[in-house]
């Protein structure tokens, strides 16, 4: 299987002491996390061939064109900085980007130019309003942006727990590599899984083989930068797919768990491009696209911003990604008068929906799953693996509980988590 050439932007290991010291006596920015989350992005190689936040032209053939001089790139990925910023860097042929007090990063030649809000939000989203939560993000960003080439001085470590399962692309690219894979297939999530997922994927799975792949494998790829406030915590997701795996739900010999590093944009057809872009660098060929994929509600309307059909359409066509092939997603509810595959169990599972059999088909969004566990309501049998949805049920009650406490006025100790 060929994987792509991946452009790493870490210092090599001889020379990291040497440009420790050398970024210690530099102008320095402070960045925020959603932009660690970015230069994190950027180091690891998911944006190759990039080699460091966009400058000017960069920035404008992304947004006009979606691609940059021929690779497909449809989201910018940029710094923003504020007039205090600007006016302390200005006259450096390097500065150094700091976060939480640490130097992550050299950024050579720095180019500071107009952060163009309102032009890069409409054309990325489709819309200015700052009831979306990341057009809420660049409305309230400095009003410059800077660009250059990065040398990025570590490793990067969350230390939540969870870094086991922060793979790098070449890390990836090694992992199939060892495991003899001849098809990768991605799936991006930001939700738990339930069993209609898993049907998709294991379909999928069934497909690759049918077509003469010997090992085609599942890279179950879940987003683990910012979402959105009602979106479910990353460290609550990994243990349901941990159930999930657990359960053989997913079988774990043919699936490779880890996280995708970068922030969660919201803009639909042009960001699932970029998702897709990514994994094909961590050595997918194979890309499952969702139904409305990157999409959420319009801030102010009652209707979802992007049509559902758009992401799947767009991404079928988008210049640079010819290489992977898109597999659409296919629509599976619960039917209730399926014969559930487990002994012993009544009639009803997930299943491809038929339109001849409306009525005989559940629908269940994960809308709907959280409204489920909010109200502690126990889904249709075959809906969720049991101990998968035990965490996400727990992680409900416990925000429900901190909610109660909190218009209760109890002190902030006695909180549940949330």
């Amino acid at each position: 299987m060929a994987t792509p050439p991946i452009t790493e932007l870490f210092v090599a290991a001889a020379d990291v002491a040497a440009k420790t010291a050398e970024a210690a006596g530099l102008p320095k920015i402070a960045i925020n996390k959603v932009s660690c989350e970015w230069l994190q992005i950027l180091a690891e190689g998911w944006a190759s061939p990039m080699t460091g936040f966009m400058r000017e032209k960069e920035f404008l053939k992304c947004i006009h064109f979606n691609q940059i001089d021929g690779v497909n790139q449809s989201v910018p990925i940029v710094l923003p900085i504020n007039a205090e910023d600007k006016a302390s860097i200005a006259g450096a042929a390097k500065i150094t980007l700091t976060y939480e007090g640490k130097d992550m990063a050299i950024m050579n030649a720095p180019e500071v130019y107009d952060h163009v809000k309102e032009e890069r939000a409409a054309r990325t989203f489709g819309l200015v309003d700052a009831g979306h939560p990341y057009v809420e993000k660049i409305m309230n960003a400095g009003d410059f942006l800077v660009g250059g080439e990065l040398e990025v001085l570590n490793k990067f470590a969350w230390n939540d727990g969870l870094d086991k399962y922060r793979k790098t692309p070449l890390e990836l690219q090694a992992e199939f590599q060892k495991r003899g894979c001849d098809a990768v297939f991605a799936f991006q999530l930001r939700n738990p899984v339930h069993n209609g997922h898993a049907l998709l994927m294991t379909d999928t799975h069934r497909k690759l083989k049918e077509q003469g792949f010997k090992k085609p494998t599942l890279l179950l790829h879940p987003l683990g930068g910012y979402t959105k406030a009602d979106d479910v915590p990353l460290d609550v997701r990994m243990q349901q797919y941990d159930c999930v795996l657990n359960e053989k739900v997913l079988h774990p010999d043919e699936t490779v768990l880890a996280i995708f590093p970068g922030p969660m944009i919201y803009a639909g057809p042009t960001e699932v491009q970029w998702h897709c872009k990514a994994r094909m660098n961590a050595g997918a060929t194979h890309y499952i696209v969702g139904r409305d994929p990157a999409g959420m509600a319009h801030p102010v309307e009652d209707r979802d911003m992007f049509l559902a059909h758009h992401g799947r359409e767009v991404l079928a066509m988008a210049p640079g990604l010819e290489k992977i092939e898109i597999v659409p997603f296919k629509f599976a509810a619960y039917d209730s008068k399926k014969v559930s595959d487990r002994p012993g169990k009544p009639l009803g599972a997930m299943n491809f929906y038929d339109p001849s059999r409306a009525d005989e088909f559940v629908k269940i969004s994960g809308s709907k799953m959280r409204k489920f566990a909010r109200e502690g309501v126990t889904p249709p049998d075959g809906y969720m693996c049991p101990t998968g949805w035990q965490v996400v049920a727990d992680f409900y009650k416990a925000k429900a509980a901190a909610a109660a406490a909190a218009e209760a006025g109890e002190p902030a100790a006695k909180k549940a988590r949330v």
